[in-house]
Order: structure tokens, then C-alpha cells, then sequence
């Protein structure tokens, strides 16, 4: 009877999360389709891009190239904010950016660190948005991104004409992250899979759903409304700083979130051992820090992903059958995520085992924030600690 009963149920949340969760798993929502057909171009729109960067130096030059060669028909420049970094970064930023032609396009900001309260990235991004409100001539646009991706030519022009077209104050694209070693073609797929579970892409993009998020590697703001929000200070604790933004963002208009073909990682993750600390940093932040949430998410993901191919190859009738449709529908709808990094549909066979990883990594989380380890990030251990919490 038991088996029948954790059968039903993970058969049941999958027909939930198929018919309930935004198509979560078709991924459709993508930039090529965020600028309606006809949108006038950007001409006249002025866009200042906001580059945290701490020890880039073997990703920089590599990535400001793409920014400084951006197909943009408007005014654009760069600030980055150098956070402490203890390599060259900010001399190979400079030297990039003489080299084609564009030094006056480049300010390079020295940060001191994250003050009280702030996590390194929101801080820096503070500094940027600060430097910028305190130009005479302010930009239409501000465009927080990563230092270490990679832009191809035509995706600010199509990113800033989608924003004026649909009116949003917050537009944001899911960089495609690496997809080349053994560790990433198992993991990345799945990464993008349970992120658009957590944050339905069509949800967001719903001004009438309270949904809210955004993806940290490319996200335009219009500066006004972010100021009217509170500005960076409102949340200058999250970890997850991005998810953290899409919620301030929509209470102030329309957001959008997508994913790209044409924003690409420059972050290699080789081993398991390089994945397991990019979940593990936040993995537990995304809970909220809660003990009951943590608990919670283990169960539901033994009973939703572990339970159906165990109970249906071991498991009697009539639990081996119902598991086995509940096997069939999850593995169905992680087809789209492989089909977007060009994986075989085989290895839809190993989602179980694969989210049986990323449980393990949660829990991992879970005892590094409990250790004071939480948040570990170039150094820095960032996650709110117990008393914080309390």
C-alpha cells in the first residue's frame, strides 16, 4: 500500500508541474522573441553597462571585447567595478579597451569591499549604480552583467528594443552557462530545468502573476524605476542577488526573463567537484534559510525524481505501473533542456540519478551554512549567519 501511495503522489505532482507550472519544461521563452517583429531600433537610447569583476583576469578582455563590440545603434559605455581583485583584472580591462579604440568607453571603479550587510556582487553593483546616477547625462538604460560572459554582436540592440516595445523596467536574459566537459553535459541541463521549476519564465513574464526572478548575467534596468524601488540598498543582503532584483523590479512595472542561444559563459565547470559549489552556494538561500524548507524540498525530491524508477523496476502492481507513467512523464519533459545543449534524449535516463546529486548538494549546503561556510564565493563566505537569521 505504501509504495502505491508514494507512487500516486509523485505521479500526481508531475501532472501538476505538466499542466500548472507555466510550460515550465518547453522552454519557450527566448530573446529572439522579445523584441516584437517591426520594433523600431534603439537609436537615440543611451545604455551604461555595470561590470562587477573580482580576479577575471583570464575571462576580461575576452568578455568586454563583446560588450565593446556590441551592434548598437544608441550611445553605449562600460563601468567596471573592480572588486578587490588581486590580479590584473583592471589592467587587462584598460588594455582591452585601448586596443579597440574605446578607452573613453571604459570607467574602471576601485572598490573597498562590501560594507556591513552587503554581499560582494550587490555592492559593487551599488558602487556602478551610484557612479552612474551621479553623471550629468543619465542613461535611458543600465545594463548589470557579469564579467565573465561572452555577447554576441546584435543582443543589446535586440535586448533594449524589446524593453521599449513591451515597457519593461527589468529585462533579463539566462546566460547559456558551458555545456563541454562530462561533469557539465550530466549537470547543466538539469541546472536549467530546476531553475525554471522554482521560476516559471512564463510566470515572471506575467505582470499578473506575483511570480518574480531574473538570471544575474544580463539584466537591464531602467534606472528611475529601480531608484524608485529603493535602489540596490533594499537588498543588499541577498545571496541570490538576481532573484532578489526581479521581485524588487516587479513592483515597480512589467518584467521579463528568457533564455539565449547568444549569451554564452566563459566558466568552466570540469569536475562534479566545480558544480557541487556553484549549488552549494546558494543552494540553502534559495530556501530561505529554513530548516522546515530544506526537509521539505529532500522529501519532495526523493518522492518526485528517486521513488518512480525505483518503485517501477522493484515495486508490484498496480505501484510499478503508476510509477512507471510518472518515470515516463519526467523524463519526457526534460527532452526540451538536453534538446537546448544539443545532449542525446538518452540521457534522460539519468535524471533521477542526477537529482539525487542535487539533493545531495542541498543538504551539502545546508551543513556549510550551519558551519558558517555558507555563501562561498573568491574568498568571501556571504550567506546570512544563524543569528541574522533568528
Amino acid at each position: 500500500m505504501f509504495p502505491t501511495l508514494i507512487a500516486l503522489f509523485g505521479l500526481s505532482a508531475w501532472i501538476y508541474l505538466i499542466a500548472f507550472r507555466g510550460g515550465f519544461w518547453r522552454l519557450t521563452e527566448h530573446d529572439r522573441r522579445f523584441a516584437p517583429e517591426g520594433a523600431a531600433p534603439a537609436s537615440n537610447a543611451h545604455v551604461i553597462a555595470i561590470v562587477p569583476a573580482r580576479d577575471e583576469a583570464d575571462v576580461i578582455a575576452t568578455s568586454l571585447s563583446t560588450l565593446l563590440r556590441q551592434d548598437f545603434p544608441g550611445h553605449f559605455e562600460i563601468v567596471l567595478v573592480d572588486d578587490q581583485s588581486s590580479d590584473d583584472t583592471a589592467v587587462i580591462a584598460r588594455a582591452c579597451a585601448e586596443e579597440l579604440n574605446a578607452p573613453d568607453r571604459l570607467t574602471i571603479l576601485r572598490t573597498a569591499g562590501p560594507g556591513a550587510g552587503w554581499t560582494g556582487k550587490l555592492a559593487a553593483m551599488h558602487q556602478g549604480f551610484v557612479h552612474v546616477q551621479s553623471l550629468p547625462a543619465q542613461p535611458d538604460f543600465v545594463l548589470f552583467c557579469d564579467a565573465d560572459i561572452a555577447f554576441a554582436p546584435p543582443v543589446l540592440s535586440r535586448l533594449v528594443a524589446g524593453a521599449i516595445a513591451r515597457g519593461t523596467v527589468l529585462s533579463s536574459l539566462m546566460v547559456k552557462l558551458r555545456c563541454e566537459s562530462p561533469a557539465e553535459r550530466w549537470f547543466i541541463p538539469a541546472f536549467i530545468f530546476f531553475f525554471q521549476k522554482l521560476y516559471p519564465f512564463r510566470h515572471i513574464n506575467d505582470p499578473a502573476s506575483p511570480v518574480a526572478g531574473a538570471a544575474g548575467g544580463v539584466m537591464l534596468v531602467r534606472p528611475d524605476s529601480l531608484a524608485k524601488a529603493g535602489g540596490l540598498p533594499a537588498i543588499r543582503g541577498a545571496l541570490i542577488d538576481d532573484c532578489a532584483l526581479g521581485g524588487l523590479m516587479k513592483s515597480q512595472g512589467p518584467i521579463w526573463l528568457g533564455l539565449t542561444d547568444d549569451v554564452h559563459s566563459l566558466r568552466p565547470y570540469p569536475r562534479f567537484a566545480d558544480i557541487e559549489h556553484m549549488v552549494v552556494r546558494s543552494a540553502y538561500a534559495q530556501l530561505g534559510y529554513s530548516p522546515a524548507r530544506a526537509i521539505a524540498a529532500l522529501a519532495g525530491m526523493t518522492v518526485i525524481y528517486l521513488a518512480p524508477p525505483v518503485i517501477a523496476l522493484f515495486g508490484a502492481s498496480p505501484a510499478a505501473e503508476i510509477a512507471t507513467v510518472a518515470w515516463l512523464i519526467k523524463m519526457q519533459a526534460y527532452l526540451p533542456a538536453l534538446r537546448f545543449y544539443g545532449l542525446s534524449p538518452a540521457r534522460a535516463l539519468a535524471l533521477p540519478a542526477v537529482a539525487g546529486c542535487y539533493s545531495w548538494f542541498t543538504a551539502l549546503s545546508v551543513w556549510r551554512h550551519l558551519r558558517g561556510r555558507g555563501g562561498d564565493w573568491k574568498g568571501r563566505y556571504q550567506a546570512a549567519s544563524c543569528e541574522e537569521i533568528a
